[in-house]
This record gives C-alpha cells, structure tokens and sequence, in this order.
C-alpha cells in the first residue's frame, strides 16, 4: 500500500503542478480531477474490503466462541473435568483474546487516509466552488434558463445527465446570499424548497431554506411575502429567535406603509391598494450596457442576417492572393458578415495539429487575465473565466506550421504577430465583449509592434451548445466548428480602431471549448495593407 501511495502522490503531482487553484476557469484541467476522484474512490474500495476482511475474521471468532460458551456453561464443572478444555481456557483468555482486541484496534485506514491527506492539498477550494456556482447562474441568466431546468439537468446535447440535491440548491442560493445577489438567491432558495416539499431526502432543513429566501425576498421590497416566508418558518420552529425579531420588525415596516398609504389616500382623496409583488422579481442592471443584446445573441436571438444582407455573402476557393503555396491547395472561404468583413476558412487545422496544440498547451494554463483600464495591470476579471497559454515556434514544429499557414492565408507578417494563444474555457467560460484592438497610450507594444491590426481565431472543438462569437454592434453570431477560423481586421486602413468590431466569448453552456488565436500587428504590414484614401476605408 505504500508504495502504491507513492506512485499514486508522484503521478498526481506530475498532472497538476502547474496548477493553482482556479479550476472551474478550464475544463481542460478540470479533467485532471475526474481522474484524481476515481484515485480516491479505488482507495475507499481497498479500505473498505481491509475492513471487511477484519470483520469476517472477528465475526468467524465470535460464531466459534459463541458455540464453544454455550456448551462450556451448560456444565462448567463437567467441561472443565477435562485438562485439554482447561488449558484451552486458560490460554484463549491469556493469549487468544488479546490477539483479538490487538485485530479489533488494527487501523486500516492509514492507506486512505495517507492518499486523502496527499491529494487534498491539490482538491479545488472555496474559491473553485464559489466560481462554479456563479458559473451555473451566468448560464441560467444567459440562457434564460429556470432553476427546475438546471437542478432536473434538462440541457442540450448533454451525454452524462445529471441533477442537483436540495442541498445542492440550498449551496447555491447560499453562494448568490454571502455575495449580496439576492435575485438568485431567492430563485435556488424557491427550488430548493419546492424539491424539499416534493418529499426528496436531505440534512437541509426547510427552517433553513426558510431563513435565507424570507430575508432574501424582503431586500426586494416585498413585505407581505417576506412575513408569509416568516410565519411558515415559526410554524416549523416557534423558538427561532432571528425568525420572530424579523416578523415583529416585518409587522411595524408595514403598518408604517399602511399609515402612510392611509395620509396619502387622505390628501388626495382616492383610495390605493399597497402593491403586492407576485414572487416573480426583476435581474438587477448591471455594469454592461450592451447586456441585453448580448446574451440574445448568444442564444441565437436578434442576429440582423437579412435577406439582403445573406445575398452579399459568398463562399469562394482562397489562394492568399496567389500565394504560391496555397494555389495548388487553397482554402475553403466563406463570408460570415459583410461589414465589418468577417470571414470563416475550413479545414485549417487537422485533428492532429489541434491534439498537439493541446497537449503542448495544457500544462501552462494559467488563468486569463485582463489589462485594468486605469493602471494598464494584468489581473483577472469576472468577466473573462478561462484559462490561457502562449505556445512558441520552438515548442514545436506544429506551432511554426500553424503559423506559417495564418501567415499564408492572410497575407500578413507573423514576425510582429503575437505568440499564439491557446485558450481553452471552464464553466460557463466566457469573454465579455471588449476590442482585440489597443485603446490605451501606455501599451508597451504600441510603439514597437503597432496596434493589433487583425484577429485570425481558429475553433479548436465543437461545442454543444454555447459558445458563440458575438458582435453586439451589429447583430452577428459565429459559432464554433471545429478545424475551422474567423478572420477580422480590428483597424481600419487609416490606423484607426473599427468600434464596430467589439465582440464576446459566449458563456459554455454544454461542452469543453478550446481556441487559439494569433493577433497580427501593424508594423511589417505597411505595404501588405496600405493605407487607405479616407479615415474610414
């Protein structure tokens, strides 16, 4: 056992050294910990027959001496008349049953304990949790998916359905409470007690449940319920004193409401009900103006390809304006919006290439981060939940060849271009809409590279569902096809940034999303795409 202990801590340390918490950013590493589960799981199975084999030993002792002491008792004198039955009494009560209270303290949990105790420091944290959670309501706002959808599994392309527990339900409102999101937590509360109302089995107590979605509900406004929620939560436990300081404050808030509502009808002599929300409470606003349009687009909804605009759109055999080495090979092109230009290439990564990229890619995975618009800082934002990599030529042949073929089919230099980026998605993975392009003076890169003139993203994998590249200016929705690429130019010819091109990551909501992209810079490119005439061209 403990050389298997060993193997077992080096393996595991081999797989996710690299990693530092953060898991739910990546499915790709998450996999890792399916892996590490199935460890554990093998080590319980190994504990569990350890302690079987010592039961059945105790047990056969006890069938053997429990035969033995009925008859002995029966007739102690006449069976002790025997000296083979006396020293054999003498000597189990001497040496046998001390050999058996030695079996009984044998521990055989150290085998799991030590494999649990070794992995645990690499399990996912609070912070992991947290961000799963948080992953799941970005999916159900984005998606407009209800919790009974969610907690039932109910989702698209799904191959492994599942559920989530009251307790599970209970742990989200609660996740969405400590972070003063009161709109879900009162929708997971309300699914977690309607399942535990349903009669399913949990610890969680509808006192509990109760406490959270009463308080919850009244930071709405929502008086009447928040006392209804209240008076159901005395009923199950008259002595929770929390319970009946709120129900006496709820009575006074409202018989204040009420006499205010009475002076006001006085004055203007007409009579008002007080308003009684329904339980049916609105998304707060957030930080992002351009939400809404958003997460419509991702869902497929709102995408502004009319007729007129799809008879401008062609497909067409690429030769990278006669590049010699794509003439007797070219690619397959097609227009995915007019304008801003947006074009898709197929078959531009074989299955193998994206399987080398990965694996070169997987073990420097690191959280994606976001330059702070006020310090020019790296950090990571809520906003942006994956994981990325930045993969050299040397790493490996493949990555110069990817390379060289971006280079081919744009007809733009790499050697100004960025260092290809391998990104791969978690939970929910998203990128909210933002500008490949610089809009900062401090960008280091600015004055030697230039702004990022253009975007060549190539989708690495399928997608279920989810996932989609979006631009909220103009109303277009691209989604992943696996081998395949999109290409934009950011900047006009003129230098300018092209504001239309402001696009988003849609959050994953069935699948494992991986991408990678190379930024192409302006210096290098002066003569393979000159200025234009106007600010604009």
């Amino acid at each position: 056992m403990k050389a298997r202990l060993q193997v077992v801590f080096f393996t595991w340390i081999l797989l996710i050294w690299h990693t530092e918490a953060e898991f739910f950013t990546s499915i790709g590493q998450m996999t890792d910990l399916i892996y590490a589960e199935k460890d554990l799981v093998q080590s319980l199975k190994d504990y569990i027959r350890a302690e079987e084999s010592k039961l059945s030993q105790i047990k056969s002792w006890a069938e053997k001496l429990d035969v033995l002491t009925s008859k002995s008792a029966s007739d102690p004198e006449g069976y002790l008349a025997h000296p083979v039955n006396a020293y054999k009494l003498v000597k189990r009560l001497n040496t046998d049953w001390l050999e058996l209270e030695n079996l009984v303290l044998q521990d055989t949990t150290n085998g799991f304990i030590a494999n649990l105790t070794i992995q645990r420091q690499f399990f996912p944290t609070e912070e992991d949790e947290t961000g799963a959670a948080k992953a799941l309501m970005r999916l159900q706002d984005t998606y407009k998916l209800d919790p009974e959808t969610l907690s039932r599994g109910n989702l698209p392309g799904t191959k492994y359905r599942s559920y989530l527990t009251v307790g599970d339900c209970f742990g989200m409102g609660k996740t969405a409470y400590n972070d003063g999101d009161y709109y879900h937590t009162v929708l997971w509360m309300e699914q977690a007690l309607k399942q535990h109302d349903e009669g399913e089995d949990t610890t969680v107590s509808k006192v509990e449940i109760l406490d959270y979605l009463s308080y919850a509900v009244f930071q709405f406004g929502d008086l009447h319920r928040a006392m209804e929620l209240t008076r159901r939560l005395i009923s199950l436990d008259s002595t929770h004193e929390r319970a009946g300081s709120n129900l006496r404050y709820f009575e006074k808030l409202l018989e204040k409401e009420r006499e205010e509502e009475k002076e006001k009808s006085n004055k203007t002599m007409t009579s008002t009900e007080p308003v009684v929300q329904s339980g049916a409470y609105e998304r707060p606003l957030d930080y992002l103006p351009e939400r809404d349009i958003y997460e419509a687009l991702c869902r497929g909804e709102g995408v502004k390809m009319t007729p007129r605009r799809q008879k401008r759109l062609f497909c067409r055999y690429h030769d990278g304006n006669r590049n010699p080495h794509l003439l007797i090979a070219p690619f397959k092109e097609e227009d995915e919006w007019d304008s801003p230009h947006i074009v898709r290439y197929y078959d531009v990564m074989s299955d193998e290439e994206i399987e080398k990229i990965k694996q070169l890619a997987k073990p420097r995975l690191a959280r994606a981060t976001v330059r702070d618009p006020k310090t020019g800082v790296l950090t990571v934002a809520s906003y942006r939940v994956s994981k990325s990599s930045w993969l050299e030529e040397d790493d490996d042949p493949v990555v110069a060849k990817v390379n060289q073929r971006m280079q081919q089919i744009t007809g733009l230099t790499v050697k100004t271009a960025e260092l290809l980026q391998v990104a791969n998605y978690g939970m929910g993975g998203q990128y909210e809409p933002h500008f490949d392009f610089s809009r900062r003076p401090f960008d280091s890169t600015l004055k030697s590279e230039g702004n990022r003139l253009a975007t060549f993203l190539n989708y690495m994998s399928d997608v279920e569902a989810g996932g989609a590249t979006v631009f909220p200016d103009f109303g277009a929705a691209i989604w992943p096809k696996k081998g395949t690429a999109v290409f934009w130019y950011n900047l006009f010819r003129s230098g300018e940034g092209d504001y239309r091109t402001r696009h988003a990551a849609c959050p994953v909501l069935v699948g494992c999303k991986w991408v990678s992209n190379k930024w192409f810079h302006e210096r290098g490119n002066e003569f393979l795409r000159p200025c234009g005439r106007t600010e604009v061209d």
